[in-house]
Formats: C-alpha cells, sequence, structure tokens
C-alpha cells in the first residue's frame, strides 16, 4: 500500500512536468547525425524539441537497463546453480525419506551353525 502512494507521489509530478514540457516546446529542431557537411546534412531529422528530449529519456532507461542487466549475470547464474543444487538435495530427501517409511521386510533366515554349549561338570568333592 506505501509503495502505491509513493509511486502515485513520484509519477503524477513527474507525467504534470513532462506535459508541462511538451507544451511549452513544441518547436521543430533539425537533429542532424552529419559531422562533416552542417548546411546539408545527409542525415538528418526534424522533429519537436518534447520528442527529441523524450526519445533521449527512453534510450538511456534502455541502455541503464541493459547495464544492470549485464551486470546482474553472475547473480543470476549463481542463483540459478543454488536452485540446480536444492532440487538434487531435495531428490535425496524425498529418496531417503521413501526408504526410511518403506514397511521393513523381514530379513531372510539365516542358518546358523549351532555350536554345542561347553558344559563344566561340578567340582568333584
Amino acid at each position: 500500500m506505501i509503495r502505491r502512494i509513493v509511486t502515485t507521489l513520484v509519477l503524477v509530478p513527474l507525467a504534470i512536468v513532462l506535459i508541462a514540457f511538451a507544451v511549452a516546446n513544441r518547436q521543430t529542431v533539425l537533429v542532424s547525425l552529419d559531422p562533416f557537411d552542417q548546411t546539408n546534412p545527409a542525415l538528418s531529422v526534424s522533429l519537436p524539441l518534447f520528442g527529441l528530449v523524450l526519445i533521449v529519456i527512453i534510450a538511456a532507461v534502455i541502455v541503464g537497463g541493459i547495464a544492470a542487466w549485464l551486470r546482474q549475470a553472475k547473480w543470476r547464474r549463481a542463483a540459478r546453480l543454488a536452485q540446480e543444487q536444492v532440487q538434487a538435495l531435495q531428490a535425496q530427501i524425498d529418496a531417503l525419506e521413501r526408504e526410511r517409511s518403506a514397511p521393513e521386510q523381514p530379513m531372510p533366515a539365516v542358518r546358523t551353525h549351532q555350536v554345542p554349549r561347553l558344559r563344566i561338570p561340578p567340582p568333584a568333592a
């Protein structure tokens, strides 16, 4: 519940600022990607200034997300290996519990050779 309130308190003002920025900066700008010819660029785009800013923000979020995802690769791998170990250990536990709860089967009768008991005669008086 608190998370929803905090998210609302952050996103609503941010949306208001972005809308005000978009309304105030509707003029068209020329974005050129040709560093050699400034008068007649080979690769250029005309778009509103707020569109350019939004594109840059979206690109920054995507690049940041990719960087975070790549940085967390070792933790995801460790979690995956730990999960595999947990599954293997759980399988061992299940097998041992099945073994323990299985009805005891009587041991087969082993015929042993009966050795006669040694009797010591009472001492003669």
